[in-house]
């Protein structure tokens, strides 16, 4: 329970990775709150979490939205305090080869998955930097570092954002904060289950574990580095993907 009284925003928590990384900051005794998209998804956040008995609340944030942002924050130090230790997970896809991709679709990408790191960090960043303690904890991907053909918008951010970490870890070290990320490989979320049976057989072709990871996998490491243990660690990208991808 080091973690306990915490505040803890995580970002996309109404399902998949962002769903187990609340849970777990939760149970190791952070106040978490989870931010969607809409008022759907903040009430199945405040679903589980009491469902468990867990403290914290679900929040309506855009994370492309600097108003939304600054609401929703505002409302989290009202009710509790600044976030100590923040996870930027929302993200989305919108797959398609480069000789196809529309505007929109590499916008829709970039917007959500990388401009709304620079977004919400910012937003967060200056009461760390008073309290000369944070966590900040970005949920990037495998295809981050290899590529994937039709991802080039998802790949791009994703890179971005590790190379963002990077940067950010070097400016804040020295109050404390530590920047880093996990790069989830082949997890079992809504995403990839709309694959069918052979994209998944030909992905797990190439995963030496022979099988498909758990969000709870990636919540794990995401304890690890919030926690004291990895008080030392920066600037640094942990790889949770059953050596799909060995750096």
């Amino acid at each position: 329970m080091e973690l306990k009284d915490k505040v803890a925003l995580v970002t996309g928590a109404g399902r998949g990775i962002g769903k187990a990384v609340a849970i777990a900051l939760a149970q190791a005794g952070a106040i978490v709150v989870g931010a969607d998209i809409n008022q759907e998804m903040a009430d199945q956040i405040n679903g589980y979490l009491m469902e468990q008995k867990l403290p914290g609340m679900g929040i309506i944030m855009n994370v492309t939205q600097k108003d939304s942002i600054q609401s929703a924050l505002s409302e989290i130090k009202e009710k509790y305090s600044a976030p100590a230790i923040l996870v930027n997970n929302a993200g989305i896809t919108r797959d398609n080869l480069m000789l196809r991709m529309k505007d929109d679709e590499w916008n829709a990408v970039i917007n959500t998955n990388l401009n709304s790191i620079f977004n919400v960090t910012q937003a967060c960043l200056r009461d760390m930097v008073k309290a000369r303690w944070g966590r900040i904890i970005g949920i990037t991907s495998v295809v981050g570092v290899t590529g994937n053909a039709g991802q080039a918008n998802y790949s791009a951010a994703k890179a971005g954002l590790i190379a963002f970490s990077k940067s950010l870890a070097q400016e804040i070290a020295v109050r404390n904060i530590t920047v880093n990320t996990v790069a989830p490989g082949f997890i079992d979320t809504q995403m990839t289950q709309q694959l069918t049976d052979d994209q998944r057989q030909m992905i797990l072709d190439h995963v030496p574990m022979r099988k498909i990871g758990s969000p709870n996998d990636i919540a794990d490491s995401v304890i690890f580095l919030a926690s004291g243990k990895a008080a030392y660690i920066t600037g640094q990208t942990i790889h949770v993907n059953g050596g799909m991808f060995m750096p």
